[in-house]
């Protein structure tokens, strides 16, 4: 079969099995399955030799271990007052705002990220706060879900980052050079969604009730805000000081919110109880997800689906500029039915050397390439951040991925402004490593 045609095939296989109603986890199991059986020919019997197969490895990778880890900080974080905090004390420095205390959403998952490394996390724990709280507040429904969406994505690209991990071994690129790499833009991406906030409000401020605050309670508020940045400088720098790897400095991050929490006569057996149960549920379902997409994957890879796109690229023989657009379009079509390790995996070795032979710095593509895997995270129909705040919020997924596509359009022009001005990514990598 084309290459077009089975990429169409596959993907309305996907679309006709998700919009049945069935779980994403079995839904995508039961694409991968039908992709080999009817696309690739392949019979029933050593169809489920394959997937049995995949399905043990892929839940036997060392990288999700750091997932529960990460879930588990992030609930003991929601289950004490620091959480609260971490609202309280952004609380006073956006209320003056235009969006007001919408700002919360992106400032917050912007924090959050630096101590979770996992979009899914970032996006649950900031949102089981903010959701509420904003709705409580009257502020506009539809810009409360989209601006938790789209930040809740920045725990891909500010460190750390599962994803820039498994970029760095395949491309031999420094991982500490990476995440300094993904800093600026994390912070950019932040920036672009906060005065799109403005603009909104500013054009209707009605969206946004207006509150005041006074400059003490400013004051006070950093003071709110210690245990979240002491994780912060704890995780990042059991990370920068080679004490620990990613997946261990989620350990290191959970030992020391454990520790915090004691500090603060907060921690309780009950509280353990709770954190642990609430863990094994989410971590279930966002691990059962990645591991039915490495079935997916496994099945595309079957089709040779994303090498021979990949070829087909290639022998388009494109300008530099043509070429990242091409590359731009190709991920964020894989980011619809893939997880971002999965496409980082199975598509670097084709296009890191297009890439190179281009001209392009493969630290600066290393940033390019998360921006890209990060829409992925907010486009149905396996955006992870959709299904999380589907949970949350208790709207249809078609309502949550409209309220989340200006933020699409705002990344999509993050990774424009990359593309101008790549210095936003080398510089700070090029500062402090200049060899």
């Amino acid at each position: 079969m084309d290459i077009v045609l089975t990429a169409v095939a596959v993907m309305t296989l996907i679309f006709v099995v998700l919009g049945l109603g069935v779980w994403v986890f079995s839904g995508l199991a039961i694409v991968a399955l039908l992709s080999l059986v009817m696309i690739g020919d392949v019979s029933f019997h050593r169809a489920g030799a394959i997937l049995s197969r995949i399905i043990f490895s892929a839940g036997n990778s060392w990288e999700l271990s750091a997932i529960p880890l990460f879930i588990l900080m992030g609930e003991l974080i929601f289950r004490s007052d620091i959480s609260d905090r971490l609202f309280k004390g952004l609380e006073p420095w956006t209320k003056k705002l235009p969006g007001g205390i919408l700002h919360t959403n992106v400032f917050g998952c912007a924090l959050f990220a630096a101590v979770s490394g996992s979009s899914a996390a970032t996006t649950a724990t900031v949102g089981k706060i903010t959701t509420t709280e904003l709705k409580k507040r009257g502020y506009n429904r539809s810009l409360s879900i989209g601006s938790l969406a789209g930040a809740g994505s920045l725990g891909l690209l500010i460190p750390p980052s599962l994803v820039m991990i498994v970029y760095g071994i395949q491309s031999e690129v420094s991982i500490s050079k990476l995440f300094m790499a993904g800093i600026l833009p994390g912070i950019l991406i932040a920036l672009l969604y906060s005065g799109y906030l403005i603009i909104r409000a500013l054009i209707n401020p009605s969206l946004c009730p207006p509150e005041n605050v006074s400059q003490i309670s400013k004051l006070k508020s950093i003071v709110l805000l210690l245990p979240v940045i002491s994780l912060i400088v704890i995780v990042m720098g059991a990370i920068y000081t080679g004490i620990a790897t990613p997946s261990e400095a989620a350990a290191v991050g959970v030992f020391a919110t454990l520790l915090i929490l004691l500090k603060e006569r907060q921690l309780s057996f009950a509280m353990i109880q709770e954190a642990l149960i609430a863990t094994l549920l989410s971590s279930t379902m966002v691990c059962s997800i990645l591991i039915t997409a490495a079935l997916l994957s496994t099945a595309m890879g079957f089709l040779h689906l994303p090498s021979e796109l990949a070829r087909y690229i290639a022998n388009l023989h494109l300008s530099p500029a043509w070429l990242l657009f091409a590359l731009a379009i190709f991920y964020i079509v894989l980011g619809l039915f893939l997880d971002g390790i999965s496409i980082t995996v199975m598509s670097l070795p084709i296009t890191l050397p297009i890439v190179v032979q281009a001209g392009f710095d493969p630290l600066w593509f290393g940033v390019f390439l998360v921006i890209l895997i990060e829409l992925g995270q907010i486009t149905p129909p396996v955006g992870f951040n959709l299904f999380v705040l589907q949970g949350l919020t208790g709207e249809k997924i078609g309502q949550v991925a409209k309220a989340a596509f200006p933020f699409f359009i705002l990344m999509c022009t993050a990774a424009l402004i990359l593309c101008l001005v790549p210095d936003i990514a080398l510089w700070l990598p090029n500062l402090l490593s200049p060899n």
